[in-house]
């Protein structure tokens, strides 16, 4: 499912150019970092933020991790929310 999340953020990047060098920047520091199983931009591009996925026994060290790996690339403190997904859109008939 990781490898699945990052490869659309390559082909937003190269094949449709949407993507941001801060948003390159964040996906390169998340990769490697204990518990991180992907990531990609998200949204539509051209800035905005990324979102990865990541084992939750990790999921403190890796926010941890990748705000020091960030801002020391780029100077910038980022905000990291941790989030879990929802059961997503339904139909419900009324």
């Amino acid at each position: 499912l990781g490898k699945a999340l990052s490869e659309p953020h390559a082909s937003s990047r190269d094949d449709f150019q949407n993507s941001s060098r801060e948003l390159d920047i964040m996906h390169r520091c998340a990769d490697g970092i204990e518990g991180y199983l992907g990531s990609r931009l998200m949204g539509g591009g051209f800035g905005g933020s990324t979102i990865n996925l990541v084992r939750e026994d990790q999921l403190e060290a890796f926010m941890a991790e990748l705000g020091k790996r960030y801002k020391a690339e780029t100077g910038i403190e980022p905000t990291i929310w941790a989030l879990k997904p929802g059961n997503g859109a339904f139909y419900e008939d009324v």
